[in-house]
């Protein structure tokens, strides 16, 4: 029997289809695309407005003054508190106690573990005093560091002393050891902070008495020794206090004439008025000398202090003068304004032609400013109205029509992810910053954002912060 040739041909099958990676690959390319245009669009700075005024470039260092009275050791001995530095006290308030034998030192001490852990308030008022160094700290005035470890510290000790007396009470008692106990002999705040200048006058200051190298601040630490007749603590019995700073000729005619200034403190941001005046200094300089009757609590540690003269006589919103631009705005007659249709915003009536015939159409508007005379209509034309447009008056014949124009300085609003244009009224400015006056109809309010750059502003103009 004949062979055959057989000639066999492989089966070809059909090319499977991976949803899975059909699926990966779109993705990936969605997010490709995504990635290309968020690096690839323009993002902008912007400015949140704050609520302000003016105040001078030109910082001043002040001295403080105030009426205090120290109080001396009785008797040599170890010191432990009852009251915490800046706190108020009573007449009969107990203040410290004194342990001439040293008994109670060293019962505190070997009972160190019975302290307890720190009360909230109490951990609440270090974290305060941290973060008032770490808002006033500069690399300039590395002596300051020292002087706020010794304050926090006196401040810790003082906690722990406290919380340690009253839970060993009773175990003092079991064992024999007493102490004597010292109370305010008149009211006032409490300070442990205590240095060469209480008692000082303004008369008496000089330029040397600014030397920051030579202030030399001692904190009294719960449990140290106090020798007799040495400083304790001091009392403060008047809420009014001075503030002593060195003036230039040029201070010296700008202040002239003023009987208040507000001074600016950056460092607690806060602005209070102040008594001024001037001051033949020991040194036959010229000083001002700033009187306040409030807030001498929240500068009971300092000596020294850094300000600035708020020049502004209104308070209102300060923003960069950067941000600042003019735009063009077309005007309209306020007398052609009115409310109608099914809008209860403002808007105008516009003659429209429709089917060779002219016919009247209320076209709601965005108003940008609005005076006596006239609303500002946008002329950029996304807007409303054209050149050219012819509006009516209510309830008459007259016609207005659209062209004349008149420019506004303003700055461009980013709050709803685009710019929209607003009008500023400037009360006052200085190179860095301008004042403008809060309030208007039409203007910014406290906490907006701004751009920044006002001239790369654009009406409509999608922003991306």
């Amino acid at each position: 029997m004949a062979s055959r040739n057989r000639k066999v041909v492989p089966y070809r099958r059909p090319p499977k289809i991976n949803i899975g990676i059909i699926i990966f690959v779109i993705l990936f390319i969605y997010l490709c695309l995504t990635a290309y245009s968020y690096l690839g669009r323009k993002k902008v700075r912007f400015f949140e407005v704050e609520s302000g005024q003016m105040v001078n470039d030109t910082g001043h260092t002040g001295m403080i003054l105030r009426t205090e009275s120290v109080q001396t050791a009785p008797s040599t001995g170890y010191v432990n508190y009852y009251i915490r530095d800046g706190k108020r006290a009573a007449v009969g308030t107990r203040i410290y106690s004194l342990d001439e034998t040293g008994n109670l030192k060293k019962f505190l001490d070997e009972n160190a573990d019975s302290a307890g852990n720190l009360s909230e308030q109490n951990l609440k008022e270090l974290k305060n005093r941290l973060s008032s160094f770490a808002g006033g700290y500069h690399p300039v005035d590395f002596s300051r560091a020292y002087d706020s470890m010794d304050s926090i510290q006196a401040v810790l000790s003082e906690y722990t002393s406290l919380n340690m007396l009253d839970s060993l009470n009773g175990s003092l008692e079991q064992n024999g050891i007493s102490f004597r106990q010292v109370t305010a002999p008149e009211p006032g705040v409490i300070s442990f902070n205590v240095d060469s200048y209480e008692g000082m006058t303004p008369e008496q200051v000089t330029a040397d008495t600014f030397d920051a190298e030579s202030y030399k601040p001692s904190y009294i630490i719960p449990g140290s020794l106090a020798e007799a007749g040495k400083p304790v603590y001091k009392i403060i019995p008047s809420e009014d206090w001075r503030l002593v700073f060195p003036l230039t000729e040029e201070q010296q005619a700008e202040y002239e004439g003023s009987s208040s200034l507000r001074v600016f403190f950056k460092n607690d941001d806060l602005t209070i008025p102040g008594d001024y005046t001037t001051v033949t200094g020991a040194d036959g300089a010229v000083y001002g000398v700033l009187t306040f009757h409030q807030f001498m609590v929240r500068f009971v540690s300092d000596r020294f202090v850094t300000f600035q003269i708020a020049s502004g006589s209104e308070d209102g919103l300060k923003i960069p003068r950067s941000s600042i631009t003019e735009k063009a705005f077309f005007t309209v007659p306020v007398s052609y304004k009115m409310t109608g249709g099914n809008s209860v915003s403002p808007g105008f009536m516009k003659e429209v032609y429709q089917d060779g015939a002219v016919t009247a159409e209320f076209v709601p508007a965005e108003i940008f400013f609005e005076n006596e005379e006239y609303c500002y209509l946008d002329a950029s034309g996304k807007g409303e109205f054209n050149t050219g447009d012819y509006l009516l008056k209510p309830d008459s014949e007259e016609r207005f029509q659209v062209g004349p124009t008149d420019t506004l300085e303003g700055v461009y609003n980013i709050n709803k992810g685009y710019a929209v244009f607003k009008q500023i009224d400037i009360i006052e400015e200085n190179d860095e910053y301008v004042t403008v006056r809060r309030g208007t109809s039409y203007g910014l309010n406290v906490f907006d954002h701004i751009l920044l750059n006002g001239e790369e502003g654009e009406e409509g103009q999608p922003v991306y912060q």
